[in-house]
C-alpha cells in the first residue's frame, strides 16, 4: 500500500514573525524557514506504518517554490521514499492546494493520504477536507490515533468532552493532531541518504490544475501591543476602575 504524504514549507516555529511595513504580508526574506510542524507527524506517522510492514512506500509532497525541495529532502531523511514536487511562484490558497493533491492522488492512487491538520503560517485547517470533498473519500481528521485493520483505518480523535473512534473504508483521508506522536530526529546518515532518492518535479499545468487565487489580501497587522497591568488599593477602586476606565460593567 502506498501513502502519500502532504508536507509544506512555513517559517520555523522558533522565529518571531514580522509583517512587512507596507502591510501586505509576512516577511520571510532571511528567514529561517522549516517543515510544518503538524506535517512532520504526518510523514512519521507514515513511516511508522511502513515500519510495522502495513505500508510499502511512503511518498512526500509538496507544493510551491523551488526551495520546497530542502522540505522534501527532510522529509526523505524522516524515512519517505520519494518526493513530489509540485513547483510554482503562484500564492497557493487551501483549494488550490487540495486540487493539486486530488491530481496526485488521481495519478499514484495511494491507500492513504496524510496531512497536518493546519500550516503554522495560515492557519486555514482546510486543505485536508477540502481534499477528501474533491476526491470523494472518507475522511478522519485531527487524529491522535491512527491503526490499519483488516483494510480499513480505525481513526482516534479528539471531540469536545472526549475522544470518538472512526473506521474508515480506505482509501482515505487522514490528518494528524498533535499527540499522535512524536517526530523522530533527523539523523546525518539519513540526511545524506535522502540525497539520493527521487525527487520528482511536476507544475500545475502538467496536473491540469489551474492555481489561480481566488481570495485577495487586504492588509496583514500585527496584534495590538498589550498594555501592562496595574496594581489597585482595594476593592472600590478596582471596582471604579472597571466601570469608568475599562467600561466593562
Amino acid at each position: 500500500m502506498k501513502v502519500l504524504v502532504s508536507v509544506k514549507r512555513v517559517v520555523d516555529y522558533n522565529v518571531k514573525v514580522r509583517v512587512k511595513s507596507d502591510g501586505s504580508g509576512v516577511d520571510i526574506a532571511n528567514v529561517k524557514m522549516s517543515m510544518n510542524p503538524f506535517d512532520e507527524i504526518a510523514i512519521e506517522e507514515a513511516v511508522r506504518l511502513k515500519e510495522k510492514g502495513i505500508v510499502t512506500e511512503v511518498i512526500a509532497v509538496s507544493c510551491g517554490v523551488a526551495q520546497c525541495q530542502e522540505t522534501l529532502r527532510t522529509a526523505m531523511a524522516i524515512g519517505a521514499d520519494r518526493a513530489i514536487l509540485v513547483e510554482t511562484s503562484e500564492e497557493l490558497q487551501p483549494l488550490a492546494v487540495a486540487k493539486l493533491l486530488k491530481a496526485l492522488v488521481d495519478k499514484e492512487q495511494p491507500g492513504l493520504i496524510i496531512l497536518g491538520k493546519q500550516a503554522i503560517d495560515d492557519d486555514c485547517n482546510q486543505t485536508g477536507q477540502m481534499l477528501a470533498a474533491l476526491a470523494d473519500l472518507p475522511q478522519g481528521t485531527f487524529a491522535s490515533k491512527v491503526e490499519i485493520v483488516d483494510g480499513k483505518a480505525h481513526i482516534t480523535r479528539e471531540v469536545d468532552g472526549g475522544s470518538e473512534t472512526l473506521s474508515l473504508s480506505m482509501p482515505a483521508v487522514v490528518t494528524t493532531d498533535l499527540r499522535l506522536n512524536e517526530p523522530r530526529y533527523v539523523t546525518l546518515p539519513n540526511i545524506m541518504k535522502a540525497k539520493k532518492k527521487p525527487l520528482e518535479t511536476l507544475t500545475p499545468e502538467a496536473l491540469g490544475v489551474n492555481v489561480t487565487p481566488r481570495i485577495k489580501t487586504l492588509k496583514v497587522v500585527e496584534p495590538p501591543k498589550r498594555s501592562a497591568g496595574i496594581k489597585v488599593p482595594d476593592v472600590a477602586t478596582l471596582v471604579a476602575k472597571l466601570k469608568t476606565e475599562a467600561k466593562v460593567i
